[in-house]
């Protein structure tokens, strides 16, 4: 089998997981959000039951927004900007 067979034949395996990998992603989702809308009609943020907890929490997190420093103080931004090299995989 050539190079060219062989990544074929891996490309078409990886395009069927991908696809597998999405349509169990959807019906995770959809899962979460039945237990999720449950929890919100019981108005509760904390489930458990024998083996398992499920919590559905508001979390606030802090985050510099990058782009309205760059306007406001471009010299700043662009010191405290750091450049990374690194190396994506696609398939197309």
């Amino acid at each position: 089998m050539s190079i060219t067979n062989e990544v074929a034949a891996k490309v078409q395996e990886l395009r069927e997981l991908r696809r597998m990998a999405d349509e169990l992603a959807g019906e995770i989702s959809a899962i979460q959000g039945e237990i999720t809308g449950l929890m919100d009609l019981e108005d509760v943020d904390e489930l458990a039951g024998v083996d398992w907890k499920v919590t559905w929490k508001t979390v606030k997190s802090s985050r510099v927004d990058t782009a309205a420093l760059k306007k406001a103080l471009p010299d700043v931004a662009q010191a405290f900007t750091r450049e990374t090299t690194t190396r994506r995989f696609c398939v197309a």
